[in-house]
């Protein structure tokens, strides 16, 4: 927010203004502030404002303001957002600029007023408004058809700008959530098997060159295929996710536990507490409900590198083959002594 705007732009600066800021601004507000900041001064403007569309919600959100006292910056805000009414709020929904309104300052003296709606191009070439531009001068102010070319001019970068970025932080948003989605199993929220493959090949690349120890814990659901067959298949990922849950809430913060498919969980744990850690698991497990007549619990397979395995295909294999001899719900098998 900037408290007072100079004076002595004229047009070829405004334009460059808006350029340079389009091109190379870091944010928004950054933007918005230089083209808005070359316009005010261009036309002796001494406030002005930008109001954009919120995009969560059916309404306007104040991005900007200039020449505009600090503790007079909400009430202004609240009285064009609040009040549909209001000629900025109108200038949004009409998508109709007014030239030369009057009204008063918060100290209660005359000004005019001018106001720009924001409108870009959307999908289909439709025309959407994206908010409005407004700019205010003490006592009367006529704007002639030089200083409305220049003001619809930054307008139209301001709209460009907001637009642009917008776009931007969408599609970054897309990416992180693509992102999450290749990383996670989508019923549990948990790593997928493609995290957790690469996050024992690190642990395992670490202990290594640390002379250290890392944990694989393999744990399947006890009788889930019965269960699934019995009460349905949404009765079953509702137990799945809830064994989910004690999984991710049992774990350290170092550890890493996946889903990688049907009711396989896999646990990676740096250090020698895989055993320790998969325990506490299971105590979690068993305050679960119980579905109908059956009972939910987990078996386990653990592994430890280097003595059951020195790659993560190898540890992997240990730990799946000793939940494998697992003869009884609720069990712990180490992968040495399924293997002895």
């Amino acid at each position: 927010m900037t408290d007072s705007i100079g004076t002595g732009a004229d047009s070829l600066t405004v334009l460059s203004a808006g350029a340079a800021a389009l091109a190379r601004a870091a944010d928004l507000d950054t933007a918005l502030a230089v083209i808005v900041e070359a316009a005010a001064s261009a036309s002796g403007a001494t406030m002005a404002a930008v109001f954009a569309q919120d995009p969560d919600r059916n309404g306007l959100e104040l991005l900007l303001t200039l020449g505009i006292a600090e503790d007079a910056i909400a009430g202004f805000g609240e009285e064009v957002v609040g009040n549909p009414d209001h000629p900025v709020h109108q200038a949004a929904l009409d998508r109709t600029g007014t030239l030369g309104r009057t009204g008063e300052t918060p100290d209660g003296s005359l000004m005019t007023g001018v106001d720009f709606p924001l409108v870009v191009a959307a999908d289909g070439g439709v025309e959407a408004c994206v908010g409005v531009l407004t700019f205010g001068w003490p006592g009367e102010h006529v704007v002639d058809t030089a200083e409305e070319t220049r003001l619809v001019a930054a307008a139209d970068l301001v709209a460009a700008a907001i637009a642009m970025f917008r776009t931007s932080s969408m599609a970054t948003e897309r990416g992180e959530w693509l992102e999450r989605v290749a990383l996670t199993d989508p019923l549990t929220g948990l790593a997928n098997a493609r995290t957790v493959s690469r996050v024992l090949e690190l642990e395992v690349a670490r202990a290594q060159r640390q002379g250290s120890e890392v944990s694989v814990a393999v744990f399947d659901v006890d009788a889930f295929r019965e269960l699934n067959t019995a009460s349905g298949a949404r009765v079953g990922d509702h137990v799945l996710r809830q064994v989910a849950s004690v999984l991710a809430a049992s774990v350290r913060l170092v550890d890493t536990i996946a889903r990688t498919g049907g009711d396989e969980f896999i646990l990676v744990a740096p250090g020698s507490a895989g055993t320790i850690v998969a325990r506490r698991i299971m105590d979690g497990i068993a305050s679960l409900d119980a579905v109908g007549d059956h009972t939910i619990s987990i078996s386990a397979g653990v592994a430890r590198f280097p003595q059951d395995g020195t790659n993560a295909e190898a540890l992997l294999t240990a730990a799946r083959a000793a939940v494998a001899t697992s003869t009884g719900r609720a069990t712990i098998v180490e992968a040495t002594a399924a293997g002895s």
